[in-house]
């Protein structure tokens, strides 16, 4: 395969993988891998393999049913491609310790999707989560949102 083609091929894979996890397409979504993978870095989270990630889905998409993206750039690196994108969603459920709060957020994030050939391996994703944590709260300063939330984890573990 040409690297042209294969820069192509990848694109295809990325593209209809973030297509379909709006959709909540999860088994078109689950194709893209044959070893589903996510790190999520802002919290050090890894769902690894179809079950894991199967629970990652069902729970993320319990917090923010109508979780969505929207592709701002997309890159070819010699591994994969890399992607900036505006996810959008609205807190319908619990994000650990934060209750629902029926608010809305949008940041800026970049994901990182890992091949080896042709065959996608990882999707690594960079997020702010204190941007997020903020908007959901009601656009505090970052030390209210953190005090907010070591408040929320102290009422959870008592």
């Amino acid at each position: 395969m040409t690297q042209e083609a294969l820069r192509v091929r990848r694109e295809k894979i990325v593209r209809e993988h973030m297509a379909d996890e709006i959709d909540h397409a999860w088994d078109k979504v689950l194709a893209t891998f044959p070893h589903p993978r996510y790190e999520i870095i802002a919290t050090g989270a890894v769902h690894d393999g179809r079950p894991d990630v199967e629970r990652y889905y069902t729970t993320s998409r319990q917090t923010f049913p109508d979780q969505r993206n929207t592709l701002l750039s997309l890159r070819h690196v010699d591994d994969g491609i890399v992607v900036e994108f505006i996810l959008e969603g609205t807190q319908l459920g619990p994000l650990g310790p934060l209750p629902a709060t029926g608010r809305p957020f949008a940041c800026q994030m970049t994901a990182f999707f890992l091949f080896e050939g042709e065959t996608l391996v990882c999707e690594r994703i960079y997020s702010d989560t204190l941007t997020i944590v903020r908007q959901l709260l009601g656009d505090m300063t970052p030390m209210e949102a953190l005090g907010a939330l070591v408040a929320a984890a102290k009422v959870k573990t008592a």
